[in-house]
C-alpha cells in the first residue's frame, strides 16, 4: 500500500484536490462544497494518479539514475499494477468529470493527453516539456472554477500557479541533469549549461513577484490576498537568490511552501 501511495504521489494528489477546491471557492467567492466541485476534485485526483503512474512507467530508465527510490525504478511495484492504476485513474477521472459538464470532460481529456505524451516526447525537448507540465500542474485551480461555472475566475490563479511550476520544473531539470545527459535529453541545463539555466529560473522567479501583484489587482482581489501573499513573494525572491548561488537543494522546498501559502492567499482574496 505504501508503494502505491508513493507511485501516485499521494501528497501531490492532496495538493491537487486542494487546488480544485480552491478554484471552486475562488469562482464562487465563498467556501462551499457543491456536488459538482466534489466530483471535479475526485476527477483531478484520479487523473493526477494516472499521470504520475504513467510518468514512472515510461520514465523508469531515467529514474534508475536520477530517482532510484521511486517504486517502479526500485522494482517495488509491477508493471501490470502500474498499468492498472493508469487505466483506472484515467477512466475514473474522465467519468467523474462527465458528472459535472461537457467542457470539464474536454479539459480532462486534454490534460491526460498532455501527460501521456510528456515522458516519451515532450520531456526530451526541454522547454516544451517544462511548459506542458507547468500548465497541467497549475490546471486544478481553473478546473475547480470551471466546475462551478466560473471559468474566467480561474484564469489568474492558473497563470500564477503555472508560472511557479515552470520555475520548479527547471529546478528539477537541474537536479536531474546527470541522468538526463545519459538519456540524451535536451533539457535547459544541458542546452544552455547549468549556470545559465539556473539564472533563467531565477529571472522567472523574480518575474513572478510583479505578476502576482498586478494580476490579482486587475481582478479585484481583496486586501486579504496581499497580506497573506507577502511572505510567499519574499520566499520566491529567496528562491531566486539560492538559484544564483547554486543552492539548488533549497529551492524546491521553498517553492512548495510558496505554492501552499499562495493558494491560501488566493482563497482569502476572494472569500474574505
Amino acid at each position: 500500500m505504501i508503494e502505491l501511495l508513493r507511485l501516485v504521489r499521494a501528497q501531490n494528489l492532496v495538493i491537487a484536490v486542494g487546488g480544485v477546491l480552491a478554484g471552486g471557492w475562488i469562482g464562487q467567492g465563498r467556501v462551499a462544497f457543491p456536488i459538482e466541485l466534489l466530483w471535479a476534485a475526485l476527477s483531478g485526483a484520479a487523473l493526477g494518479a494516472a499521470g504520475n503512474a504513467l510518468n514512472d512507467l515510461l520514465d523508469v530508465a531515467a529514474d534508475r539514475r536520477n530517482r532510484p527510490d521511486r517504486p517502479v525504478a526500485a522494482g517495488q511495484v509491477s508493471r501490470r499494477t502500474v498499468q492498472l492504476v493508469v487505466v483506472l485513474g484515467a477512466l475514473i477521472g474522465v467519468a467523474t468529470a462527465a458528472f459535472v459538464s461537457g467542457p470539464l470532460v474536454l479539459v480532462a481529456l486534454g490534460a491526460f493527453a498532455v501527460m501521456a505524451v510528456y515522458s516519451p516526447w515532450l520531456k526530451r525537448r526541454g522547454v516544451p516539456g517544462n511548459l506542458a507540465v507547468a500548465l497541467v500542474a497549475g490546471l486544478p485551480l481553473f478546473y475547480g472554477a470551471l466546475a462551478v461555472g466560473a471559468p474566467e475566475a480561474g484564469l489568474v490563479p492558473w497563470a500564477l500557479a503555472a508560472w511557479l511550476h515552470l520555475v520548479r520544473e527547471i529546478v528539477k531539470d537541474l537536479e536531474d541533469e546527470a541522468g538526463d545527459r545519459l538519456l540524451q535529453r535536451r533539457t535547459l541545463p544541458i542546452a544552455l549549461g547549468r549556470r545559465r539555466a539556473a539564472i533563467t529560473a531565477a529571472l522567472l522567479a523574480l518575474g513572478f513577484v510583479p505578476l502576482s501583484l498586478v494580476l490579482p489587482l486587475e481582478q479585484g482581489y481583496r486586501a486579504a490576498y496581499w497580506v497573506v501573499a507577502m511572505p510567499a513573494q519574499m520566499a520566491v525572491v529567496a528562491a531566486a537568490v539560492h538559484l544564483v548561488l547554486d543552492h539548488i537543494e533549497r529551492v524546491s522546498r521553498l517553492l512548495k511552501a510558496v505554492m501552499v501559502v499562495g493558494l491560501v492567499a488566493l482563497i482569502a482574496g476572494r472569500t474574505l
